[in-house]
């Protein structure tokens, strides 16, 4: 007698949709539209269909640093909820180079630069997302077949004016500086991803705004749901001040050897030190909160709050090992009870420090200068660097600050960069 069997393959599991949301908001800048992702979610619970979720990356530098984690940080979320993540290799739009934030047009890749980022970046970001649960896949798939006719259709969709809305090129026309016919193309070439990708989230930084709306305006035209855009903040560097950046040299590289990462995480200022903490790390908002209460309160010291920070951020891309080893490489260096009498003493002449001084008769010295003369550092440039990067300390206290007052002569200054410290007499 034949025996017939039936398969029945089980729906994936979700969570209710309000502790999803409560992780999918926590550091979300903005959801366009909240209530559209409620409906959404709740419409994967029904059928068991896991949402769609992209972001795209273009591999346009050879490292990633941890303000792209930001992003794929959020990305994990989706996935630890039970979505499937797409991550999005723009190997083709890194051909046009994306406009934002740019007042001039971007220099363009070679298709060998593209794909040996293009490696690099995959190697890194697994750091961060489960491999077996991601969907790799370049948008030269879909672009690079799209043909001359193809094109024009897609371009129709939307107006000159409407691309001036965008305000790198609203401000570019403005100031009559040069844009580019091919960085109009850029948005429709993001857009038509979601089309292809049939996505129903996507991610970005909040700079991404007009390129995220074009994807859901094309999407309109081409029958399917528009779809919800999570943008995140983009946050500053080591400095504080500007955005994290390779090239304003205040970024820290998720490749960077643990004792680097972390001696640059302690370098931050506490206001950064929350941001970080709500955006770099897998803590709850609530989590957040009560900790920062409980420095707040006395309870516990700043420093032990930004060890953690960084033992936490050096533990994801290096293991835990690799972060207690880092916190006590640092500890030895940083915390070791070392008196003045046992640095070395230099004189150096105030004739050869001096800088402009704020009132008549005051006194001030250039601190690259300094460190330059203290041998603590190579060159005037590579002490500025240093001052920008919080890594220099006067008399135990940060020093953010090229010029630095003198109450009178002599004057004696501990000056400390990185391990290495000195005694500066300044006659």
């Amino acid at each position: 007698m034949a025996l017939n069997f039936i398969l029945v393959l089980a729906m994936p599991e979700f969570l209710p949709v309000d502790e999803q949301l409560d992780l999918l908001q926590k550091g979300a800048a903005e959801i366009i539209r909240v209530s559209d992702l409620r409906e959404r979610l709740e419409e994967s619970r029904k059928t068991g269909r896991p949402l769609r979720v992209k972001a795209g990356f273009d591999p346009t530098a050879p490292d990633l640093h941890l303000g792209h984690t930001v992003l794929l940080r959020k990305l994990r979320h989706f996935q630890q909820l039970g979505h499937t993540v797409i991550f999005l290799v723009g190997d083709f739009t890194s051909l046009i180079g994306d406009p934002t934030g740019k007042n001039v047009t971007r220099k363009a890749l070679t298709r060998e630069q593209i794909d040996e980022y293009a490696k690099t970046y995959q190697e890194q970001v697994f750091k961060v997302l489960d491999k077996d649960l991601t969907e790799v896949r370049y948008n030269s798939e879909w672009l690079g077949k799209l043909g001359y006719e193809q094109t024009i259709r897609l371009a129709s969709h939307f107006t000159v004016s409407q691309m001036l809305e965008r305000d790198e090129f609203h401000k570019r026309f403005q100031a009559e500086q040069p844009i580019s016919l091919h960085e109009l193309l850029y948005p429709l070439m993001q857009g038509y991803d979601s089309v292809a990708l049939e996505s129903d989230v996507e991610l970005g930084g909040t700079d991404q705004r007009f390129n995220l709306g074009a994807g859901r305006e094309l999407q309109r035209h081409y029958g399917q749901k528009p779809q919800i855009i999570l943008m995140t903040p983009i946050i500053e560097g080591t400095d504080g001040v500007q955005k994290m950046s390779k090239s304003l040299g205040n970024a820290i590289g998720i490749n960077e050897p643990p004792a680097e990462m972390y001696g640059k995480l302690m370098s931050i200022n506490d206001d950064l030190m929350w941001k970080y903490y709500v955006f770099l790390t897998d803590l709850r908002q609530s989590e957040v909160d009560a900790l920062q209460a409980e420095v707040a309160g006395g309870k516990l010291h700043p420093m032990e709050a930004k060890k953690r920070l960084a033992r936490s951020i050096v533990g994801d891309f290096h293991g835990e090992a690799a972060a207690l080893a880092a916190d006590e490489n640092w500890a030895r260096m940083f915390q070791q009870k070392e008196t003045v009498q046992d640095l070395q003493e230099i004189a150096v002449s105030y004739a050869d420090l001096v800088g402009p001084s704020g009132a008549p008769g005051a006194l001030a010295i250039r601190l690259p200068r300094l460190l330059v003369a203290l041998g603590l550092a190579a060159s005037g440039a590579e002490a500025s660097r240093k001052i920008a990067e919080n890594a220099v300390k006067l008399d135990g206290e940060p020093a953010t600050n090229a010029l630095i007052p003198l109450p009178s002569l002599p004057a004696r200054l501990v000056v400390r960069l990185g391990k290495r410290a000195k005694v500066a007499v300044i006659n």
